[in-house]
C-alpha cells in the first residue's frame, strides 16, 4: 500500500471558463501519408467514391475532433492552392520544397473541405504568406466564401461546388519566426503583411475569425519579442495568437519528461502576458485569445527521416511510433489546455493521420490507434463543459530542469446540461500509486458512473497493426462517501472519473 497521498476540492463555484471545444481540434498537412496513404487512399478496399479511407473516417469520429487544420505547416508557404481546384487530371505536380517531396494535388481545398464535412469537422484554412500574400489570400477566400456571381465564386461552381464553403477560421501563415520557412519574416514584415492580408480579406467575408502567427515554441530565440513586436500591427485585426510546441524524451529521463507540460503553461502564460502588454500599450478594449494549433510528442522520427530520399511522392514521414509514457504526456499537455480554458480557445494536435498521429495506417492495407489515440478522445469525450479550478494538494518532485513538479496531475470538466463532472489526472510517480482525496460535496447526489484507467507495466509499451497493447480499461479502484471521493491512482498512470447525478 502506498503512503503517497493527495487531496483536492471541486467546487462547481470555482469556474475557470466555458471549454471552447475546439481544444480538440487537429491537423493534417500535405506531408508525409497523411493525405496520400492516410485520409486519401483510393485503391483502398475501404474507400469512398471520392477515395477517402472509411475505416480512417470512422477513427477520426471517434475522437469526435471539431476542427482540422489545413494545409500546413511548412508545406503552406511554399503553396499555390490554385494547383488544388478543378479537373484532377489538370492539376500540376511541384516540387515541394518544404518536406523535399513531390505534391500530386490530387487532394486540394474543395476535396478537404467535402471530407472534413463527412467527419463532422469544421476547417481552420491557412493563407500563404511566405511565397504568397494578400493578392492569393483575397483570391482564396473570395473563391472559398463568396456566394457567386464574381470571377473566382463562379469558378468554384463551375468545379462542381454550388455553395460557398464559408470557412471561418483562418490562419495568416506558418510559423513565419522560423529561419527553416519558405519566405521567412522579420517581426516587423511578418507584422506589416498578416495585417494588410486580414484588412483585405476581412472585406470579402466581414464574418471570419483570424489567426496572428506566434513563436514556434517557447525556445525559439525571438521569443516573446515576436509575439510584442508583431501584434503591435495584428492586435486589432486578429482574434487569436497561435502557439506550436512538441516535446521529446531524448536523453530517456521519464521523471523529467513527465514535467514537460509546465514548460507549456509557461509559454500560454507568457503568451497571455505579452498580448495584454500590447493591449494596455494600444489602450485597447478587446482581449486576444490563444490558438495552439500544433502540439504533440515528436522525436521518434527524427533519425528515419534523415535516411528518406527527396522527390518522392508520399514517403513516410514523421512516423512517431508513440509509447506508453508519450500518451501521459499527451494526457498532460491536453489537462493544460482545459486549466486555461479562460484564454487557449483552440488547440490542434498535430497531427492526426500516419504524421505523428493518434492514427496509423498501413497504404492499401490497414489502421491502428496509437497509444496517444485514448487519453485525446477521452478528453475530447469528456471534457466538455465548464473548466473548473480545483484546489489541489499533491507531493511533489524535482526532475532536471523542474522544480516542484506535482505528482498528480490534473483538471476538472463540470457539464451542467448532462449533469456530469469528470475528473482527469495523470500519476506521475513512476514506482508509486497516488492515494487521492476528493470533495465533491457541492455535487450533491452524485455517483461515480465510471473510472476509466490507462496503464502498463512498461513505459516503453507501443501499439502495433497486430497488437494493442496500450488501452484503457474500466476498473479504476474510487468510491464516493458522503461527498468524497477515495481513488488509487496506479503507478505512472492516466485516469478518468467519471460522476453524474
Amino acid at each position: 500500500m502506498s503512503n503517497l497521498k493527495a487531496k483536492m476540492i471541486v467546487d462547481k463555484a470555482f469556474k475557470i471558463s466555458e471549454v471552447d471545444e475546439r481544444i480538440y481540434g487537429s491537423f493534417i498537412e500535405h506531408m508525409g501519408r497523411a493525405v496520400y496513404g492516410g485520409i486519401y487512399d483510393p485503391e483502398h478496399p475501404a474507400a469512398d467514391e471520392m477515395g477517402f479511407r472509411n475505416d480512417v473516417k470512422e477513427l477520426i469520429q471517434q475522437l469526435n475532433v471539431p476542427i482540422i487544420r489545413y494545409p500546413g505547416g511548412n508545406f503552406l508557404s511554399g503553396y499555390n492552392w490554385e494547383d488544388g481546384v478543378g479537373p484532377v487530371e489538370d492539376r500540376p505536380r511541384r516540387l515541394e520544397l518544404a518536406w523535399r517531396t513531390i505534391e500530386t494535388n490530387q487532394v486540394g481545398t474543395n476535396e478537404f473541405m467535402k471530407w472534413a464535412k463527412d467527419v463532422g469537422s469544421e476547417v481552420m484554412m491557412a493563407v500563404n504568406l511566405g511565397t504568397r500574400g494578400i493578392d492569393a489570400a483575397r483570391n482564396l477566400i473570395e473563391y472559398t466564401n463568396h456566394p457567386g456571381g464574381t470571377y473566382w465564386s463562379e469558378l468554384r461552381r463551375k468545379h462542381g461546388y454550388e455553395q460557398p464553403h464559408k470557412i471561418k477560421t483562418w490562419c495568416l501563415g506558418n510559423e513565419m519566426d522560423g529561419p527553416w520557412q519558405i519566405g521567412h519574416k522579420t517581426m516587423d514584415e511578418y507584422g506589416r503583411l498578416a495585417l494588410e492580408t486580414a484588412r483585405v480579406m476581412r472585406l470579402v467575408d466581414p464574418s471570419i475569425e483570424l489567426v496572428s502567427c506566434g513563436s514556434s515554441s517557447s525556445s525559439m530565440p525571438t521569443f516573446p519579442e515576436w509575439e510584442a513586436v508583431s501584434l503591435e500591427h495584428t492586435y486589432e485585426a486578429v482574434d487569436y495568437v497561435s502557439l506550436h510546441q512538441y516535446f521529446g524524451n531524448h536523453d530517456g529521463d521519464t521523471s523529467n519528461y513527465l514535467a514537460r507540460s509546465m514548460e507549456m503553461d509557461y509559454f500560454i502564460h507568457t503568451v497571455i502576458s505579452t498580448a495584454d502588454y500590447i493591449k494596455s500599450k494600444k489602450r485597447s478594449k478587446k482581449t486576444l485569445n490563444l490558438s495552439f494549433d500544433e502540439w504533440n510528442v515528436w522525436y521518434h522520427s527524427n533519425e528515419a527521416d534523415k535516411k528518406l530520399e527527396p522527390w518522392t511522392i508520399a514517403p513516410p514521414q514523421l512516423e512517431d511510433v508513440y509509447n506508453f509514457e508519450d500518451a501521459l504526456l499527451v494526457g498532460s499537455m491536453l489537462m493544460t489546455f482545459l486549466r486555461r480554458a479562460d484564454r487557449v480557445k483552440m488547440a490542434c494536435m498535430a497531427q492526426l493521420v500516419n504524421v505523428i498521429a493518434p492514427i496509423m495506417t498501413e497504404t492499401g492495407g490497414r489502421s491502428w490507434k496509437q497509444t496517444i489515440f485514448y487519453p485525446y478522445m477521452h478528453a475530447s469525450q469528456y471534457g466538455r463543459g465548464i473548466s473548473l479550478k480545483p484546489v489541489v494538494s499533491t507531493p511533489k518532485y524535482d526532475a532536471k530542469d523542474f522544480t516542484d513538479v506535482p505528482y498528480l496531475d490534473t483538471a476538472v470538466v463540470y457539464n451542467e446540461e448532462e449533469e456530469a463532472v469528470t475528473i482527469f489526472a495523470v500519476n506521475r510517480h513512476l514506482s508509486e500509486a497516488l492515494n487521492l482525496t476528493v470533495d465533491v460535496r457541492s455535487f450533491e447526489g452524485y455517483r461515480i458512473v465510471e473510472h476509466i484507467v490507462l496503464e502498463h507495466d512498461n513505459l516503453k509499451a507501443v501499439n502495433t497493426a497486430d497488437e494493442e497493447a496500450v488501452r484503457p480499461h474500466s476498473n479504476g479502484v474510487s468510491q464516493l462517501n458522503d461527498g468524497i471521493v477515495e481513488a488509487q491512482l496506479s503507478r505512472a498512470s492516466w485516469h478518468v472519473i467519471r460522476l453524474k447525478k
